[in-house]
């Protein structure tokens, strides 16, 4: 990726062109973009970047109504825009005892404030805030071509694992992303190793250094207008054990160091992305802002 006078090099086609992956680049920690904001700056422009931002906007925007959008162009627009996102394994188990391993980027936390007894109405209370019960969320898109076996397979057994992704195996995890017949084991194609889970029949895969076995907590089918047959399933998991390697964990024994992890995230077409820079950026605290705000609304 580059800034805001280039472009990317990959559009969803493979350049011969690329140089090595470095492998030796370090996490590093820097200062947030505009360290001396201030109460009201909004966007300042007092950096290259910021002004470039500003100019940019003198472009105009281009502007889409998203019901009379093609749905191949509002999964381009939208795989591409809300980045990065997220990549996991989920390994399930058919009714029939054959593994399955794919790779996903729509999947997230999902945190619950309350366990309504209604599927939709406990969907839609997802968005509240809670720390329990710990939940992911999967979204599969749907095809009259291609079943997914792996949403299949959650509805018959009840059970899944998320492993996440890291650099050193990511190779492997797009071996698992091909469409394959149904009695494929993709673990042995991608070289992976199952490792058994505690609570529940699927493995895990013992290459990730952080797995979550879950169970089905609710399924829920998305209709586009006006169609008798669902576009997207949205799969909530309640995580019932949870493993992290000793080696990526910070030294509080519970968060998780991103420097050791590596993981890998999703953008746009075939094209992924790293974590190998961050800044920190605490959260307001109102007793320290109220008096100024105070101020500046009278």
């Amino acid at each position: 990726m580059l800034g805001l006078t280039g472009t990317s090099q990959s559009s969803g086609n493979i350049s011969n062109n690329l140089t090595p992956f470095d492998e030796s680049r370090p996490f590093k920690l820097t200062e947030s973009p505009n360290p001396k904001w201030k109460i009201g700056d909004g966007l300042p422009g007092n950096t290259p970047l910021t002004e470039a931002w500003k100019e940019d906007a003198e472009q105009g925007w281009k502007s889409w109504d998203m019901d009379n959008t093609p749905s191949g162009d509002a999964n381009k627009l939208l795989t591409s825009a809300i980045i990065p996102r997220p990549i996991a394994f989920i390994s399930t188990l058919s009714s029939s005892g054959v593994p399955n391993l794919a790779p996903f980027s729509h999947f997230s936390m999902v945190r619950l404030r309350s366990m309504n007894q209604n599927n939709e109405a406990k969907l839609n209370k997802s968005k509240q805030i809670s720390h329990n019960p710990p939940m992911i969320s999967v979204a599969f898109t749907l095809s009259t071509r291609v079943p997914k076996d792996t949403r299949e397979n959650i509805i018959a057994t009840k059970e899944f694992v998320v492993s996440l992704i890291s650099e050193p195996f990511v190779e492997a995890a797009n071996m698992t992303a091909v469409e394959s017949p149904e009695d494929l084991d993709e673990f042995i194609a991608a070289g992976l190793t199952k490792e058994p889970s505690v609570l529940i029949k699927p493995p895990r895969v013992k290459e990730s250094a952080v797995s979550f076995e879950c169970e089905l907590y609710l399924s829920h089918d998305i209709y586009p207008d006006n169609a008798t047959d669902p576009s997207t399933t949205v799969v909530l998991g309640r995580i019932k054990y949870a493993h992290v390697r000793q080696a990526v964990l910070q030294q509080d024994g519970l968060s998780v160091d991103p420097a050791r992890l590596r993981a890998v995230s999703r953008l746009g077409g075939s094209t992924y992305g790293r974590v190998s820079e961050a800044f920190d950026l605490k959260r307001p605290s109102w007793e320290a802002v109220k008096q100024e705000m105070g101020e500046r609304m009278n």
